[in-house]
């Protein structure tokens, strides 16, 4: 009766659940200004520093958007944003810069970490292994107020604002957000799908999601990420 409950008020708030998503993937088969996934992060504490983990499978060659997080004051808050391929593009309280000649596999996984410290601005991505460059970006910046995540559309206003030309279109997976600068040997064991501290804000493992439009949980496919 007790877990009944707890599901009946999950449903009544916006229909959010809290779940273990180990070999689960979410999947968005076709274009759309309507499909998302909003997570809900642990803590709304400002944040001067971050670090974001994903698995993400797609074919498009198009722009799409890969997570967008959102402050009521900046709706380009944190969003990794891809262009092309192989052209990533990151945003932090509204500054941007682009990074090109990343490895980018539209018949595999990719891996990606993004890591990003308001002290200096120092901000640098990984993607299957390989790292960019060190660069400046947002300096001294503070996000406050309770986020807005996205996966699957930017946001181009807190909490909407959706673009079918910029939805992600394939499967993601293993979404992790921490509020510090993780070690890059950390990166390399989420990046092997070895054991690594999970993330502090966000946690694939213990996830707090709502779905809309037409999205889909489907099981992970059996490649080398699942047999970890």
């Amino acid at each position: 009766m007790k877990q009944l409950l707890v599901l009946l008020a999950a449903f009544c708030a916006g229909h959010a659940v809290q779940t273990d998503l180990s070999e689960k993937v979410f999947s968005f088969p076709v274009p759309s200004s309507t499909a998302a996934v909003k997570l809900v992060p642990y803590s709304e504490e400002p944040l001067r520093a971050l670090t974001m983990c994903m698995r993400f499978f797609s074919s498009l060659t198009r722009a799409q958007s890969l997570f967008s997080l959102a402050v009521p004051s900046q709706s380009n808050a944190f969003l990794l944003y891809k262009p092309s391929v192989g052209v990533y593009r990151l945003h932090v309280s509204g500054v941007s810069l682009e990074l090109s000649g990343m490895p980018d596999d539209l018949t595999e996984w990719n891996s990606v970490c993004w890591t990003w410290d308001s002290t200096h601005g120092l901000t640098t991505l990984w993607v299957n292994g390989k790292r960019s460059d060190r660069k400046i970006l947002a300096a001294k910046a503070s996000l406050s107020g309770a986020p807005s995540i996205i996966l699957g559309q930017e946001q181009d206003t807190y909490g909407g604002g959706y673009d079918q030309a910029q939805s992600f279109g394939g499967d993601i997976t293993d979404v992790h957000l921490w509020s510090s600068v993780i070690s890059p040997c950390e990166i390399r064991s989420f990046m092997d799908g070895g054991a690594f501290t999970p993330g502090n804000l966000l946690n694939w493992k213990n996830m707090q999601y709502s779905i809309a439009g037409p999205v889909y949980m489907e099981p992970r496919d059996f490649d080398k990420l699942s047999c970890f």
